[in-house]
């Protein structure tokens, strides 16, 4: 057979191996640092996949804290709605308790003397112009908070629990007509004793005076703590001095839970009279909330 052409020159065959050896270690360093970048690669993946994990551990463990917290929650709201309606039967009883308490106002200091009683006994029948038969007899008769000196500008109040229930009510009737009383250039009134929640929802109330005469409305503040207000022929009863600012147009609907006093009551749905509590609406009706809107 006779022997092919040569396509290429004897001298041109080495410089056509050194390029055949030049591209195949490029191609081997190219694999190799292709090898390192895999390898980091990978490396990182499972880094990542560490990270991931923990991170599942960790979310896992927020979900169930979150889930416990929910619980404790639901929980605490409960026995914050137990606690709240425990403390609206407080007041309750508190004002109830005290229904046959008067409170003397700016009597001066000492002149009541020794014997409290028997100096009310003198002087109510003097101030109020009444009459009692049998007279006036007293559970027990006191002024109440720190020692003054004589002359001092506010003096403490005598407080006077009364035996009878109807004298207590023929005095606070005849003190809201014909009071207030003087003695010795004192102007001294006659009150009945409520609770601290009923007396700072009837503040409450009596700031809004001015701006019911402003508004030419017939207004009445009833004990313990509820105003009748008649605007344009339409009466209305408020437990809740929020509700009748917003009736009188003071202010605008807010998204705060109303509060408001409601009368309780008993077991065969008749109102008790001179039991009013701060509620709101909760897991056993209404409850007492822990502020008054706008003191």
């Amino acid at each position: 057979m006779p022997n092919r052409p040569s396509t290429m020159a004897d001298g041109d065959q080495p410089a056509i191996m050194e390029r055949i050896l030049q591209e195949i270690t490029t191609v081997s360093r190219r694999i190799e640092w292709m090898d390192a970048s895999i390898s980091s690669l990978t490396l990182e993946t499972k880094s990542i996949r560490a990270d991931i994990a923990s991170f599942h551990s960790r979310v896992t463990g927020l979900e169930h804290r979150l889930r416990t917290l929910e619980t404790h929650m639901s929980t605490i709201e409960d026995r914050d709605q137990d606690l709240s309606y425990l403390q609206s039967r407080v007041t309750d009883l508190e004002d109830r308790s005290w229904r046959d308490n008067i409170r003397l106002l700016r009597i001066p200091e000492n002149e009541e003397g020794p014997d409290v009683q028997a100096f009310l006994n003198s002087v109510i029948p003097k101030l109020t112009a009444l009459s009692f038969d049998p007279l006036l007899e007293f559970q027990r008769a006191q002024r109440v908070g720190p020692k003054r000196p004589d002359g001092a500008p506010r003096p403490r109040p005598i407080i006077a629990c009364l035996l009878r229930h109807t004298q207590t009510r023929q005095l606070l009737q005849a003190a809201r007509t014909h009071g207030p009383y003087r003695i010795n250039k004192f102007e001294v009134r006659i009150t009945a004793n409520y609770s601290k929640d009923t007396n700072e929802c009837r503040r409450a109330f009596l700031t809004l005076r001015p701006r019911l005469r402003q508004l030419e409305m017939k207004y009445g503040l009833f004990d313990p703590a509820r105003m009748w207000v008649t605007k344009n022929g339409v009466s209305k009863d408020f437990y809740n001095p929020e509700d009748l600012r917003l009736f009188s147009g003071l202010l605008s609907n807010s998204d705060q839970r109303p509060c408001y006093l409601e009368p309780v009551t008993g077991h065969h749905g008749r109102r008790r009279p001179h039991s009013f509590l701060w509620a709101r609406e909760g897991r056993y009706g209404p409850v007492r909330p822990r502020y008054l809107p706008q003191r």
